[in-house]
């Protein structure tokens, strides 16, 4: 089993903290990375709609979809916390493969109309602030890609405190719009109070709700929280629980407040001012101006929304390496991962704006939130079935009562989103001139899908429940060597990936070196987290791998070799030469998969990069 995001798993430490604050302080992040999803350009859409159509008064759904998001979230992190798996792992480890597939292509989909959300709420801010072609601004969010990755090898702190200083952006320029707009407060504490203004209240609701409770948010929260290495006793788990659930308050209710400022910025201006039906992002920037009478309010408007843009597409790309990797157990380089993403919401947006203008992008958002909609119940149920299962969460399972609040949050969402998402294929029919495509294409769709929810909803009541989780680990343990003779080289390193390339490897470095000869076997953990937390990281992966390498340390001194052990984090091409030359060794042993080409851009190549970072020879052995 790989570990969920394996460069940086585990890489914060969280133990050795003097003083309470430190610890609380060390865990403080990975809900910072998730409240950025509840403020991202779909959201946007939703709260202008809702201020400007109905004032105040469905401030009330924000509140309630921020508390569902909690509860949701603090049982996410309980999932990555306890059982060191994320999300997509323990449902690979639980369903079947047929079913896991489908389940993957669902989550791929949601990230995708995440992505193109973001890529649109990006475009259009720029747009606002520079005067940049929507077309030209949507080719430029490609360069996101590039700031990613340059973040991630920056480390998962600098990482979060980039996010955190967007999200800071963001509240900044909203609390400055709130001085301008001057809103009611009356009617503000009034719109806390629960109430429906006619039934198009209750389709922006649905809309709000559905925007705010993001799929892809449980898969990365699942993962964030395994950044964190901490005392797996007992009190130390519940210590993490408690800390990381104080963090997701926190970040949530900043995230409860930019939602909240954007609804109210609605209602104080174009509400107020009798413009009901402003619902497009440029409408509501142009209108600014003049209904406030500052020139800052579209700027700080504009600034804020390519800051929600630009943070929610990170979080996104995390959340699509975490879905492949854990659903497929494939992990590919991170820069083609995120091209490939952004790739699939640059088409449809290009095309979109290309063939039917650039005033339709209101109602392509809009539509990427009802995509939204239809994979939500596939990522909550599981999750509720299995942080309540006892064997699978080690005594922290969540009692009755959470259990009723959480199957009742679910239940409201699913219903919700499945009217959205019924009306709107209503919608399609009734505005079709050939309704039998739909009729041929969509609902069987949606039927399929149905099943395929009831199937996840009531499985584990008919099933029993396994006592163990499977280890779908992709390494492979089998080692038969050859015999040996004597050589002069005395100090060898030998690089292992647990795959069938070690068996040559081994072989041959035994044939150097024989019994004479001491060795170290290296092998580097490659998760995200181990990328960005290097060393602390404390993963399921990571835990696995370090089991491995002992066994393999085992078989041979059981043969007579004289083995020590090094686990590494991050890229190989960096972990191993820093390995290499603080060691003092003779030679470096590696086995090759024979990749080339295509496979060498997906996978990449550790070889050419490493042979030039280290002194030593290097002897690569091909498989």
């Amino acid at each position: 089993m790989t570990k969920s995001l394996e460069e940086v798993n585990q890489s914060v430490a969280t133990q050795g903290k003097k003083s309470t604050f430190r610890k609380i302080l060390a865990f403080f992040g990975p809900a910072y990375l998730i409240s950025v999803g509840y403020m991202d350009p779909g959201n946007w859409a939703t709260d202008l709609a809702g201020g400007s159509q109905f004032g105040y008064a469905l401030i009330w759904v924000l509140l309630m979809s921020n508390i569902m998001a909690l509860l949701l979230q603090s049982l996410s992190a309980r999932l990555g916390i306890v059982t060191q798996r994320d999300l997509a792992q323990a449902s690979r480890e639980t369903y079947s493969p047929f079913i896991n597939y489908i389940l993957y292509f669902l989550a791929e989909i949601a990230i995708a109309a995440c992505d193109l959300a973001e890529v649109l709420g990006m475009a259009i801010g720029l747009n606002l602030l520079f005067d940049i072609s929507l077309i030209n601004g949507v080719l430029i969010t490609v360069l996101d890609t590039f700031i990613l990755l340059f973040l991630i090898n920056k480390g998962m702190r600098k990482m979060e405190a980039f996010i955190i200083a967007l999200v800071a952006v963001i509240g900044f320029s909203f609390v400055f719009e709130m001085i301008f707009a001057q809103p009611e407060v009356t009617k503000i504490f009034g719109g806390l109070v629960p109430s429906l203004p006619g039934e198009a209240a209750l389709y922006i609701a649905i809309g709000i709700i559905g925007a705010t409770v993001m799929p892809h948010n449980l898969y990365l929260h699942s993962s964030l929280v395994q950044t964190r290495k901490f005392d797996r006793s007992k009190e130390g788990i519940k210590q993490a629980l408690k800390y990381n659930f104080m963090d997701s308050a926190i970040a949530l209710n900043l995230a409860f407040f930019v939602n909240a400022a954007i609804l109210i910025l609605a209602a104080a201006t174009f509400y107020k001012n009798g413009m009901f039906e402003v619902a497009e992002i440029q409408d509501a920037h142009k209108l600014l101006e003049p209904l406030l009478g500052t020139q800052w309010a579209p700027i700080l408007f504009a600034v804020a929304l390519i800051a929600a843009g630009q943070s929610s597409t990170i979080t996104g790309t995390l959340a699509g390496q975490i879905v492949m990797e854990g659903y497929l157990n494939l992990r590919i380089q991170p820069w083609v991962r995120r091209i490939i993403t952004r790739l699939i919401a640059i088409v449809p947006a290009v095309v979109t704006i290309l063939y039917f203008g650039e005033s339709v992008t209101g109602k392509l958002l809009i539509l990427s939130q009802v995509v939204l909609s239809l994979q939500l119940g596939f990522a909550i149920i599981p999750l509720i079935h299995f942080v309540s299962d006892k064997s699978k969460m080690k005594g922290f399972h969540i009692g009755k009562v959470t259990q009723i609040a959480a199957w009742l949050i679910a239940l409201i969402i699913v219903s919700l989103n499945g009217k959205l998402v019924f009306d709107e294929i209503n919608g399609w029919l009734g505005a079709s001139e050939n309704p039998m495509i739909i009729w041929l294409t969509v609902v069987p769709i949606t039927f399929g899908f149905l099943i395929l929810l009831l199937y996840i909803i009531f499985k584990p009541f008919v099933t029993k429940a396994k006592n163990n989780i499977e280890n779908h680990s992709p390494h492979l343990l089998k080692l038969n060597f050859e015999q040996t003779k004597a050589s002069d080289k005395k100090e060898i390193a030998v690089s292992v990936d647990f795959s069938t390339a070690d068996e040559i490897a081994l072989n041959s470095a035994i044939e150097l070196g024989g019994k004479e000869a001491n060795y170290t076997l290296i092998h580097i953990v490659e998760t995200v987290g181990a990328i960005m937390y290097g060393e602390k990281t404390d993963d399921h992966e990571t835990s696995i791998d370090e089991r491995l390498l002992h066994e393999y340390k085992d078989i041979l001194t059981g043969k007579g070799f004289k083995v020590e052990t090094k686990l590494g984090f991050g890229k190989p091409d960096k972990s191993i030469p820093m390995i290499i030359n603080e060691g003092n060794f003779d030679v470096l042993v590696m086995g090759t998969h024979g990749h080339t080409g295509i496979k060498d851009l997906l996978f990449g190549t550790t070889v050419n990069k490493l042979r030039h970072k280290i002194s030593i020879p290097l002897l690569i052995v091909k498989n």
